[in-house]
């Protein structure tokens, strides 16, 4: 699009911060997000969540919002179901595929009735024999909670004692937490653009962590993480992984955006499904740009072409009058 016709796209907020746990990731995400806009000569305001209320969103009349939170009350369907509210368009999707995203045991059981492969796990509360979990799932194991993302509150279980502890820094962030089986082998990522039939992958990316830790620190703040996009994989099983990937979104009934982690089995590179980020990164080290960049596409021209699909979900009556 033009200079000139990006300005009918209007008045575009950009809503970033919040009050999750993510709210650092997601400051660094909607600022790079604001800049790319801005420099587009779209006409885009920062709206921190956080420190703003609903009823100056609705005041500032945007005509459109590019969602750049992540986390609580960003990506998990509570601010989509107030933008229907107020009638403004949205970047992503919906709010029922935001709060079955946002959850990754909902997430893995729609999967697993699409037939589509997740690592075993098993759901953890205070009631639960911690000890017996390690003979279902074998060991290692994953304890996480299951409504966080940026690898915040996981622990890899290496020994039965080590359940209490992984058990209780999940705890923290969830009522629930999930323990997963542990699936040794590389780790990938699938973003994903469009929405229904016209849904597609970008290039998939492989992260190579210093001694496969994958932590906040090295996702976000070092440069020791190695990216490898496209990622070093045949043909045959690019495809497989790509496809999986779009299944796996369309399943959530997702839209606009989004980024599937995946598991490559070292043993028979068998692929699992790890979770789905319907508000993904958008830092200087996040995965959707450096897929997009695969193909030619910058940055800046990444974020115009999720603002465009800003949209209203939930076609009420009221709102086709």
């Amino acid at each position: 699009m033009s200079e000139l016709n990006l300005k009918s796209l209007g008045k575009v907020g950009v809503l970033f911060g919040g009050r999750s746990a993510e709210r650092e990731i997601s400051l660094m995400s909607g600022n790079g997000v604001l800049q790319a806009l801005i420099s587009k000569g779209v006409d885009a305001h920062a709206f921190d969540t956080a420190e703003r209320s609903i009823a100056e969103l609705a005041a500032e009349k945007f005509d459109r919002v590019f969602i750049a939170l992540h986390g609580r009350y960003g990506e998990d369907g509570s601010l989509q179901g107030v933008l229907e509210q107020l009638n403004i368009p949205y970047t992503g999707s919906g709010v029922m595929a935001s709060a079955i995203a946002m959850d990754k045991i909902f997430t893995k059981r729609i999967w697993q009735t699409y037939g589509l492969s997740t690592p075993a796990y098993a759901v953890l509360t205070g009631q639960t024999e911690l000890r017996r979990v390690p003979d279902d799932l074998g060991l290692p194991l994953i304890i996480k909670p299951p409504h966080e993302g940026s690898t915040i509150g996981i622990t890899k279980v290496v020994g039965y004692s080590d359940m209490q502890e992984a058990y209780a820094l999940a705890a923290q962030f969830d009522e629930v937490v999930l323990a997963e089986e542990f699936v040794e082998g590389r780790e990938l990522t699938v973003a994903i653009l469009g929405k229904g039939e016209q849904a597609y992958a970008l290039p998939i990316t492989e992260i190579v962590a210093p001694d496969g830790n994958y932590d906040y620190q090295n996702k976000y703040f070092t440069d020791d993480t190695k990216y490898l996009c496209p990622a070093p994989l045949d043909e045959t099983l690019t495809d497989a992984i790509r496809k999986m990937a779009v299944d796996a979104y369309r399943a959530l009934d997702c839209e606009g955006w989004a980024r599937v982690d995946v598991l490559l089995r070292k043993t028979d590179n068998k692929p699992f499904l790890l979770e789905i980020n319907t508000s993904p990164g958008m830092t200087g080290h996040s995965l959707v740009p450096m897929a997009a960049r695969a193909v030619g596409m910058s940055y800046e021209d990444l974020c115009v072409e999720i603002l465009k699909t800003a949209s209203l979900k939930i076609k009420s009556e009221q709102k086709n009058k």
